[in-house]
Formats: structure tokens, sequence, C-alpha cells
């Protein structure tokens, strides 16, 4: 079994703690901040022995020498970026896995929101963590990398299960939503989608983890061959480069 705790930190964002109940280790996933990881693991009776990275930005990675100075912890990032990943140990590349107890992570290369980002599949779990790089009901912003890369990693991403919960790193969903219905208006399992993650964040709980099914159909960024959506935005019938690009420019430059 693992236990996944989620932590809202900041004004949006979501620390995660793993812990392998046969092995009694504990994992933290893009550790913003040093002490709600601390006061949660306290009150837990945890010890933290992983640090694992998304990416390098101070949002995921702000608290790893704290961390690893309490607690002397392994810290775990990806290979593409293990030069902006303070204290890292363990530098992973797509294809890679690593081994958290009794749970295996399948490690993806995931670049377009920066170049060196990285997202961690624990199969048995059903769980993605994915940092910046998928959303629910979005995308990262791409900081660094290009259309075409992020469309590769979102294509890695969508391959899952339909089940895979996705533990992304922000609550945007709101936002992220009242965009896809901007270009996708009759999508009914949109709309279904809409009222009820309103009613959660009216009631000040969370919409993440999302499922892998519900992004295949309302995710903008995981549906750039559906025609109708491409004819929303005036592509009907271009490539789904093209059409991921301008739905991601039209995200870039919403005010709804």
């Amino acid at each position: 079994m693992l236990d996944i705790v989620q932590i809202a930190v900041m004004s949006d964002n979501y620390i995660y703690l793993l812990h392998d109940h046969a092995t009694g280790l504990t994992a933290v996933v893009d550790p913003a901040v040093e002490a709600p990881v601390v006061d949660e693991l306290m009150s837990r009776g945890w010890q933290l022995d992983f640090i694992l990275n998304t990416h390098h930005h101070g949002d995921h990675v702000g608290a790893n020498m704290a961390l690893k100075a309490k607690y002397g912890c392994t810290i775990v990032g990806p290979k593409a970026d293990e030069r902006r990943i303070p204290g890292i140990d363990i530098a992973l590349s797509d294809g890679e896995t690593f081994t958290f107890g009794d749970h295996i992570a399948d490690v993806y290369d995931v670049p377009g929101h920066t170049l060196g980002h990285c997202a961690y599949h624990f199969k048995t779990a059903s769980a993605l963590f994915c940092g910046d790089a998928l959303f629910a009901l979005g995308c990262g912003r791409m900081f660094e990398g290009n259309p075409a890369q992020m469309l590769n990693s979102l294509d890695k991403m969508a391959a899952l299960p339909a089940d895979t919960r996705i533990y992304c790193a922000h609550e945007y969903t709101l936002s992220n939503g009242k965009f896809a219905l901007s270009i996708d208006p009759d999508n009914q399992a949109l709309i279904k989608r809409m009222e009820t993650i309103t009613a959660l964040r009216n009631a000040g709980t969370a919409t993440v983890p999302s499922l892998m099914g519900d992004e295949l159909a309302t995710n903008p960024f995981l549906r750039t061959n559906d025609p109708i959506l491409a004819a929303n935005i005036g592509l009907n019938g271009a490539d789904r480069v093209v059409i991921f690009a301008k739905t991601r420019s039209l995200k870039d430059t919403f005010r709804g």
C-alpha cells in the first residue's frame, strides 16, 4: 500500500508525501517550502528518506537543501536538468525506474514547461506525479520548450491507463476549465465536470488529483486530434502540433 498525502502550500501549490507501508520509507514530491512538510511528517511519525523533484523551479525545489540537512534524505530528479536540481543525488532519464520500497516508478522525460522536466508513474498505485507538465484541464506554460516537445510529452502521459490519478503541482483547475469552455462550449462532459469543479472550489476543496480518463474527455491540450475543437479555433484539418501551439497561445492570453 502506498499512502499519498497532499499538502497545500503557498497560494496554489501542492506537495505530496508518499509512504510505503511495507518498508516504512517516506518520500516528498516537489517540496516548495520546508515547514509544512516537517509538520506533516512529525504528525504522522514519519522520517523523510527521499525527495522526488520533477523540475528545477523554485516552487518545486525550494526546500530541498533544508530537508536534506534535517533528514539526510536522498534527492532524485531528472538527468536532463541535474545541474539545476539543488542537492541531487540520483539523476534519472526517460525509461529508467526508481524503486521506492515495494513500489516502482517509471520515469518519463516530459520537457516543454522546462527542458529538464520529468514525471513519475507508480503503476501499482495508479498514480502519476507530473509537476507542471500536465494539469487538471490544462498543461504547463512553455517557458523553455517548444510545442512539438510539449505535445510529445503530453502524448506520453495520455497513453497511461484511464484510471491513473494525476497528482499535478498546482490548483489551477477552475481557471483552466473556464478557458476550456471558451473553445469547447458544447462538450457535455466538460460542462458537467465544471459544475463539479465549481462546487468543490466554492467549498474550499481540492480538485486534484484528477483521472486521466476525465482529462482525455475534457482537457483541450490532450484533444488536439478532435476535429470539433480544431474547427472551433479555426484550424480544421491542421497538424496536431499547430493545433496545440494555437491552443496554448490562446490560453496564455486568456482573461476569462
